[in-house]
């Protein structure tokens, strides 16, 4: 065979490799990711953004498959039969119910959970010592209930708190009993109220309120999507509202909030699913706590404290991220004192 022949073979078969055997980033699919959430309010459905736009900027391509189980625990398994049947490359859940379906549902693909306030109490985790081979990780949510809580009795100095908590959700229950504990080592009395769904809570409010001189709401998503209502009850009772998701504090009568902004949940939440992306094992990120006190926003109405007759320390106003005067947001410098 001629060499002139040989060479135009060889090139023809590099050609030809080179057209059969596209690029990685060409032959690439997207991940197809699926998230499960509780319901729809203003704290998930912050999660659930702060989730996408984080993701939005990074190099990966996904689609997205959006459900809400409408706090029903038989759509969430449904869900996530429904995420596994599509295999799906990686699922998230928001808030406890959707994450323990998935968790429960798919084992052979990464899990992830977003604002779990006890992953442990949950069964998300196994431990929190990474030691144990798990296909789940995520964010918690756990807020320093000890230091809110004798922050308000600082302020308030009640002689009976009153919680709404929903007793079918490991987070509310776990938070519950916390603050019956909280309540006794500052010798004031507690008074719980359960409920099952939302539609509870404005008579469990309603049912305590008489009982009460100040009220407290946790982070637990059925009574937070009620929060208007426990809002409305306080209000004409003449009774303190703490409200710990600053989130739905907006537009209601609130004296206290101090939580997260649940967009940053959704962010730190995003970086998560990012690192697995990434290659990151899920046992290696295991639950991951906000520790940063710059994570947590706290709030002040100061019309409500002056419709109620109560004063805020100095030092804790200077300390808000918002206080609310005339129906605004004004800073600390600009409050007018009575």
């Amino acid at each position: 065979m001629k060499r002139s022949t040989i060479i135009l073979v060889l090139l023809l078969a590099l050609v030809g490799n080179l057209v059969a055997q596209p690029t990685a980033e060409s032959d690439a699919k997207p991940y197809a990711i699926g998230i499960s959430k509780m319901m729809s309010h203003p704290a998930l459905d912050a999660i659930e953004q702060g989730i996408i736009d984080h993701l939005n900027t990074t190099d990966h391509q996904i689609t997205y498959d959006l459900q809400n189980c409408n706090a029903e625990i038989s759509t969430a398994i449904a869900i996530a039969q429904k995420f596994k049947s599509d295999k799906k490359d990686l699922v998230i859940g928001i808030a406890t119910p959707p994450a323990q379906a998935l968790a429960q549902v798919i084992t052979d693909k990464p899990v992830v959970f977003g604002a779990i306030t006890d992953p442990l109490a949950a069964g998300l985790v196994a431990n929190y010592d990474k030691t144990e081979e798990t296909n789940i990780a995520g964010i918690s949510d756990l807020n320093p209930l000890r230091l809110q809580l004798e922050t308000y009795f600082r302020i308030v100095q009640p002689k009976r708190l009153g919680m709404i908590y929903t007793s079918s959700e490991a987070n509310g229950v776990a938070q519950m009993e916390l603050a019956r504990k909280i309540c006794e080592d500052n010798n004031v009395t507690f008074v719980a109220a359960a409920v099952s769904n939302s539609a509870e809570v404005k008579m469990a409010a309603q049912s305590i309120i008489d009982r009460i001189d100040a009220m407290y709401v946790a982070i637990d998503n059925t009574v937070v999507s009620a929060i208007p209502s426990v809002s409305e009850v306080c209000a004409k009772a003449g009774i303190p509202l703490f409200n710990t998701d600053t989130t739905s504090s907006r537009n209601i009568d609130f004296l206290m909030s101090w939580g997260f902004d649940y967009y940053t949940v959704g962010i730190e939440t995003g970086k998560v699913v990012e690192r697995i992306l990434n290659g990151e094992k899920p046992k290696d990120i295991g639950a991951v706590f906000f520790e940063d006190p710059s994570q947590f926003e706290l709030w002040f109405n100061l019309d409500v404290a002056k419709n109620l007759g109560i004063t805020i320390p100095n030092d804790l106003l200077e300390s808000a991220k918002v206080l609310i005067q005339n129906g605004r947001k004004v800073p600390f410098s600009s409050i007018v004192h009575p």
